[in-house]
């Protein structure tokens, strides 16, 4: 069987809306199984010296990066809409995502947040926008919400926040197989292949 390819993800993450939007029908095709693994770019980000999203701290770059979402968007047929704040708190989302991320509805839920993030401009870190999308997939808002705020779930996403310093992660996107580290959603492919050529 192809190894096992782990999915790292910030949901305040532009290039990471493109890899989840991606990433399971290119997986199921290459017959590669998938590890959600949601953490966050913060402490990253802090130990690297930065207070802000590099894309927001250097000027010319999110400028590029704006534009390249547009592209990238009408090359793969996504709808996109430039979120009017930037980045977002992903917090409880990721917590959501960590404690469900064995769940078959882990991937909907990951989508629907990026979609309510980054299509519909709503504000990923309000309960209520987290909830609905937990609704729609018919589960329980205040079951998932009490799960998502509880002291295992942040100890989780703490540890998965370590785990991905550990495997040198430094950006989101990630794909990690064994040993080998992928970032970038145009790495997508390329991580698939090598999942698929490890037997």
């Amino acid at each position: 069987m192809p190894h096992r390819l782990e999915f790292w993800f910030e949901f305040a993450s532009t290039y990471s809306y493109l890899a989840a939007s991606r990433i399971v029908d290119l997986a199921t095709a290459a017959g590669v199984t998938l590890a959600w693994k949601p953490f966050l770019l913060g402490p990253i980000f802090r130990a690297q010296g930065w207070n802000d999203s590099p894309f927001n701290i250097y000027e010319t770059k999110g400028r590029y990066m704006w534009r390249d979402m547009e592209r990238s968007c009408e090359k793969y047929g996504l709808p996109w809409r430039r979120p009017t704040q930037f980045p977002r708190n992903g917090l409880m989302a990721a917590r959501a995502a960590c404690v469900a991320a064995e769940e078959a509805w882990c991937p909907a839920f990951v989508r629907g947040v990026y979609h309510a993030n980054f299509v519909d401009d709503h504000d990923i870190g309000d309960a209520r926008v987290v909830g609905a999308i937990l609704e729609k997939l018919d589960q329980s808002a205040s079951a998932w919400l009490e799960r998502a705020q509880s002291g295992e779930s942040k100890e989780r996403l703490r540890q998965q926040t370590d785990a991905a310093m550990q495997r040198g992660i430094f950006g989101a996107p990630s794909f990690v197989v064994r040993d080998q580290l992928f970032w970038g959603n145009d790495r997508l492919e390329d991580a698939l292949g090598w999942a698929r050529r490890r037997t």
